[in-house]
């Protein structure tokens, strides 16, 4: 009986031990995964969070646009550099001139840009062409230049702008990428709100791309083709930027003679007055002379004594 009893007790006291274990693992609390969702766009609708079109937004964040300016410029990018100069001739024909320093430009693939011919204020014809030549020609097409008259002043000026255009692609890669990563969300999209909202964000984006596709075609313009600017201008000739003029000179001599007669009737009016006045006191003088009494001379008067 005793024994009995010890196993029963044996059971009940196991029985209790395996539902106190069972308690005991259920109350655990699991540990929970980290949320790693990537962080979402503000700019993407709300809608978008949840359900079915989680996982294109989840597919990567939007890049914003992004700039180089803080770092190395130019690594991997060659260097990007604007030439100009700016060249003064003298030459004798300024037309002709202007018409060999075209054909120069249009024989190395380059191109006239402007051009202005006119007279300066001494009536001398001046001219002033401006060129765009290839980057690779410049060196050779600003020596031809500067063969063909007398150079009296030369500036050349070398543009580095590499930290530009590096930092003009990376926000172009950048706006690409945004509306990429639209494009997909808008085909996606169950209302017309939504489609709205992502359609305005498409279209800012859009207006960026634009804005900086634009300046990188205008860097490129500037890198490929360099500026040449050159004025023109004809020596004074002999005697003056007129030249020598004989009818000139007879004027000028006639001009001259009047002008010393001019100043001799200035001065005979000027000493006038004083001219007549010396003649009155003259004239008085010979009066008072020839009128006085004559007296008798010394020697005279002694004699008769």
């Amino acid at each position: 009986m005793n024994y009995k009893m010890a196993v029963i007790l044996i059971l009940c006291i196991a029985a209790v031990a395996i539902t106190g274990c069972t308690s005991t693992q259920s109350g655990i609390a699991k540990p929970t995964a980290p949320d790693i969702t990537p962080p979402i766009a503000e700019s993407v609708p709300s809608s978008y969070v949840q359900g079915t079109n989680a996982a294109i937004v989840r597919s990567g964040p939007i890049i914003p646009p992004i700039s180089t300016s803080g770092g190395e410029p130019g690594q991997g990018v060659d260097t990007k550099i604007i030439e100009t100069a700016d060249v003064t001739l003298e030459i004798n024909n300024v037309t002709c001139a202007t018409a060999v320093i075209g054909t120069m430009a249009t024989g190395v693939g380059g191109y006239v840009s402007t051009t202005n011919i006119g007279t300066d204020y001494n009536g001398q014809p001046t001219g002033i062409i401006e060129l765009r030549i290839p980057s690779t020609q410049f060196d050779n097409t600003l020596a031809d230049i500067k063969a063909i008259g007398k150079v009296t002043s030369l500036s050349t000026q070398a543009q580095d702008v590499t930290e530009e255009y590096v930092d003009v692609q990376a926000q172009i890669t950048a706006y690409q990428n945004q509306i990429t990563q639209y494009n997909a969300i808008m085909k996606n999209a169950t209302n017309v709100e939504d489609v709205l909202s992502i359609q305005q964000q498409i279209d800012e984006v859009q207006t960026n791309l634009d804005r900086v596709t634009g300046t990188i075609k205008y860097l490129n313009s500037q890198i490929d083709y360099a500026t040449i600017t050159v004025s023109l201008q004809q020596p004074e000739p002999v005697g003056g930027p007129q030249g020598y003029d004989f009818v000139a000179a007879i004027n000028e001599g006639i001009a001259g003679f009047f002008g010393v007669i001019d100043a001799i009737i200035v001065f005979v009016i000027t000493v006038l007055p004083l001219v007549i006045i010396g003649c009155i006191v003259y004239i008085g003088y010979r009066l008072w002379k020839r009128n006085r009494p004559a007296q008798p001379k010394t020697g005279e008067s002694e004699q008769k004594r």
